[in-house]
């Protein structure tokens, strides 16, 4: 699961990192959450814009979904049209997965960021709802890095993988193989303290390496 990230990233750097147009102006968020209207990137018309959307929507009604398994999306009714015609990029510094620990109530929460330090970008899907637009994270199985704290992670879309998802032409079965897990090299991890379990702390504390 992919439930809490950072996007503090400056908007012209979005904007030359994602190929945008236009220069967003964007509060940082260091810990973002479901619910919470939060930058993606999408494509129409041939230009990419950076819009705000609520991270996570209930089809039908039923329970908030906030990530869709990567391997199961484009045939599950819930994400199946949004993954045929519906893609987008969330942008983020990085995101948190928690690691249980033996004889330990609270599970330990980590940070997981590019090495070099550059924005990551997050495989999305959105969906127009009643409210508003709407985005889950797809999934994947996790590198070798994270695989230490939790069984899954976002799936990462490197810059030459970005054009073909965001293309509504690109075929299903192509998606598909562009959702792989990062490399192993490519993410760094550090523990970080229990204020990122509460979504009132957003500042740059949260995502502090703990040691």
């Amino acid at each position: 699961m992919c439930g809490r990230y950072s996007i503090t990233t400056p908007g012209d750097v979005l904007a030359e990192a994602f190929g945008l147009d236009d220069v967003p102006e964007l509060a940082p968020r260091h810990n973002a959450a479901p619910t919470q209207a939060l930058p993606v990137v999408r494509a129409e018309g041939g230009r990419r814009r950076l819009e705000l959307l609520r991270f996570g929507w209930n089809p039908g009604g039923g329970p908030l979904l906030i990530n869709a398994r990567s391997e199961t999306a484009a045939d599950l009714p819930a994400f199946r049209a949004a993954f045929r015609a519906r893609r987008c990029l969330v942008p983020a510094d990085g995101f948190f997965e928690w690691r249980a620990l033996p004889g330990v109530k609270k599970r330990q929460p980590y940070f997981l960021h590019e090495k070099a330090g550059g924005p990551l970008a997050l495989a999305g899907l959105w969906e127009q709802t009643a409210s508003g637009g709407a985005f889950v994270i797809l999934t994947t199985a996790p590198s070798a890095t994270v695989a230490r704290i939790h069984d899954r992670m976002p799936a990462l879309l490197p810059p030459a993988r970005i054009e073909t998802w965001l293309d509504p032409r690109t075929p299903t079965e192509v998606l598909a193989g562009l959702l792989r897990p990062a490399p192993d090299d490519a993410l760094v991890a550090h523990p970080v303290s229990l204020l990122v379990n509460d979504v009132r702390n957003d500042g740059p504390e949260v995502s502090r390496p703990l040691f």
